[in-house]
């Protein structure tokens, strides 16, 4: 049966660092995908790794098998150090591609020195009590008596732990001389200090001359596991974790991280034979609808914002200034004013005669109530003398008969005057509506006066008071309306002046109807001059085409008799030569050759005179034609300015 996988299209490339690699099998867990029959192989061949190990827990359980392009130096293998890789998780071990004895490139830090106080016991207490909470905080079975007389085989232990740790990737071989890769891995981990370590130290690794540097290199170690135990727990873009990427991002390690995630899920689906990413798509396309939602809101807002202003904005430039608005209220607000000031006043002349006509009948309710009084005290001196007097019987019947006449008398009197007196608060009722009608009427009046301008009135009447008052407190009617006489003066004055008015309008009528009839006139002798204008126009550009039709004319014929006279002229060469070859007896032809061509000559001068003289012609037509409109332009502007 063929097989169905997709294989590198390059050959295997050497495993040039299989001398450093364990011989020891490593166990596959259960969780990965057992290769199968059908499965895809990547294009760029096989992975020089170690055995894929099972990543922590991911939102995705797949892992990419291609290398991440991040720069990051606290990301990348430190036995790679070109080339960065991405991890998913700080637990998780990958097979590294670089041998345990790989050589690293010197760089200038070995001419470094040194300036730890590594001899000094307070110093190395400290770093054995650093290292030993490190190590037993990340679960390594130790305790510091082992730390302080250590053996070689701690000292490994540790040391593989810690680099471990690292860089999970590291090669390090179980049956590999541990002389042979400790100062290979200090230089790949870039300890600045490597060179100043001998091999020969491991042997007795807590002797005197030895302790204190090799102590030293796990301090640092130590240090840079806490830094990297840091950079992890961080949640740092540059991890580059999708997991730790909030629901809106701008970061471009978060970016990169989805686009690695997308490759990792599309690479794992395309080894499947399978051609269509549908779930890697929807996963990108829903990550991002989540993370542009709030952008959109946002976006919705400030689009209905700059509607809302364009709208505002096509209302202002769409009305008038809001100045020339207020300057015409302003306008309106200060002719009112003036109106109001001018009712205002005669309200003030109003209220003066009304406080007068109030002071008058209070002076004659006090006139009214001392007359009262006095009648009362008649009426008592009566009543005294009417008991004092001795009357008879018939008297006393008598008098109760007219008493009683008089009481009935008195009512009757009482009711008519009741009956008079809402006839009268009706009659008041009545006289003050008109009044006030008539007060209207008034202010209308002195309104329209004024609306008029005849405040005062036009000439010859400006001695003319026109104004009207109505005093409503004087008993005399003909006193009720104060100023000129309405019948005798008012009327007449403001006839006259309506009739003035009327006759002004007529005068103006009549002067703009002449006005139109001579503008009338004016645009019909402008149209008649217009095609004056048109039909000499049309003569000139005729005569033009006529005089450039003679010039080509003219041209053509002049053409063709230069051409005949220089056909004459060759064949009269050709007779002379002929003449001069075969004798006299060409001359006559000779002859005849000269008569026709001084013909020709002659033709020619009269065609070039024919021509000249029609060019002078129209030539003085067409100056005699712009003197002709300049005059009648003149004459129509003169017409315009006199009138």
């Amino acid at each position: 049966m063929a097989d169905l996988r997709r294989r590198s299209m390059m050959p295997p490339p050497p495993d040039t660092y299989g001398a450093g690699r364990s011989g020891i099998p490593q166990p596959v867990p259960s969780t990965i995908k057992k290769p199968t029959a059908n499965m895809r192989m990547s294009l760029t061949g096989p992975a020089l790794r170690a055995p894929y190990q099972t990543p922590g827990p991911s939102h995705n359980p797949r892992q990419s098998m291609m290398r991440s392009q991040n720069a990051n130096p606290l990301l990348q293998s430190t036995t790679k150090p070109n080339y960065g890789r991405t991890p998913l998780n700080s637990s998780t071990r990958h097979g590294s591609l670089w041998a345990a004895g790989g050589n690293v490139a010197p760089s200038g830090s070995q001419t470094l020195k040194d300036t730890r106080p590594l001899r000094d016991r307070q110093y190395q207490t400290k770093m054995r009590q650093e290292i030993l909470s490190y190590l037993q905080g990340s679960g390594f079975d130790i305790s510091m008596a082992s730390l302080a007389n250590i053996t070689g085989k701690d000292f490994r232990a540790i040391f593989d732990f810690l680099v471990l740790t690292l860089d999970p990737s590291h090669p390090l071989g179980q049956n590999t001389r541990f002389e042979d890769e400790f100062v290979p891995a200090l230089k790949a981990l870039r300890y600045p200090f490597a060179h100043q370590i001998d091999n020969k130290w491991l042997a007795a690794p807590a002797s005197m001359h030895s302790w204190p540097s090799l102590l030293g290199a796990l301090h640092w170690l130590v240090e840079m596991c806490k830094l990297r135990d840091d950079y992890f727990n961080s949640g740092h873009p540059t991890l580059q974790n999708p997991v730790d990427i909030p629901e809106e991002f701008d970061d471009p390690f978060d970016h990169r991280a989805l686009a690695f995630d997308y490759f990792d899920q599309a690479y794992t689906v395309w080894l499947d034979l399978i051609d269509d990413f549908i779930e890697p798509n929807r996963y990108l396309e829903d990550r991002y609808t989540r993370k542009n939602q709030s952008v959109q809101k946002d976006l919705e807002e400030l689009t209905k914002k700059l509607d809302h202003a364009k709208a505002e904005l096509h209302k202002l430039q769409s009305s008038s200034a809001p100045v020339s608005k207020l300057q015409n209220e302003n306008g309106l607000l200060t002719a009112d004013s003036e109106k109001f000031q001018k009712i205002l006043q005669q309200y003030e002349g109003r209220k003066k005669k009304l406080i007068d006509t109030i002071a008058y009948e209070k002076a004659e309710l006090g006139t009214g109530a001392a007359h009262l009084e006095q009648l009362k005290q008649e009426h008592a001196r009566l009543s005294e003398v009417v008991k004092e007097q001795n009357l008879t019987p018939e008297e006393v019947i008598r008098m109760n008969t007219d008493h009683e006449m008089l009481s009935r008398n008195l009512e009757d009197l009482k009711l008519k005057i009741a009956e008079t007196h809402k006839v009268v608060m009706t009659l008041e009722v009545t006289v003050t509506n008109r009044a006030e009608a008539a007060e209207e009427a008034l202010d209308a009046y002195t309104n329209l006066l004024s609306s008029l301008e005849l405040l005062p009135p036009l000439p010859p009447f400006q001695d003319v008071d026109l104004t009207l008052e109505l005093n409503t407190a004087t008993s005399n009617p003909q006193l009720l309306l104060l100023g000129a006489d309405i019948r005798k003066v008012i009327k007449p004055t403001l006839s006259s002046v309506a009739e003035s008015k009327r006759a002004e309008r007529a005068s103006l009528e009549s002067e703009r109807i002449k006005v139109d009839n001579e503008l009338d006139q004016l645009t019909l002798e402008c149209e008649n001059v217009e095609e004056e204008i048109g039909e000499l126009e049309r003569k000139v550009v005729a005569l033009g085409e006529q005089a450039e039709d003679l010039r080509e004319a003219a041209q053509r014929e002049a053409n063709v008799a230069s051409a005949e006279a220089a056909r004459l002229e060759r064949e009269l060469a050709h007779a002379r030569t002929a003449a001069l070859a075969s004798g006299m007896g060409v001359k006559s032809r000779l002859q005849a050759l000269q008569f026709d061509y001084n013909e020709k000559m002659e033709k020619i001068s009269r065609l070039k005179e024919e021509t000249v003289r029609a060019i002078i012609k129209n030539s003085h037509d067409i100056a005699m034609f712009k003197e002709e409109v300049s005059r009648h332009l003149r004459e129509l502007r003169e017409f315009a300015e006199g009138d």
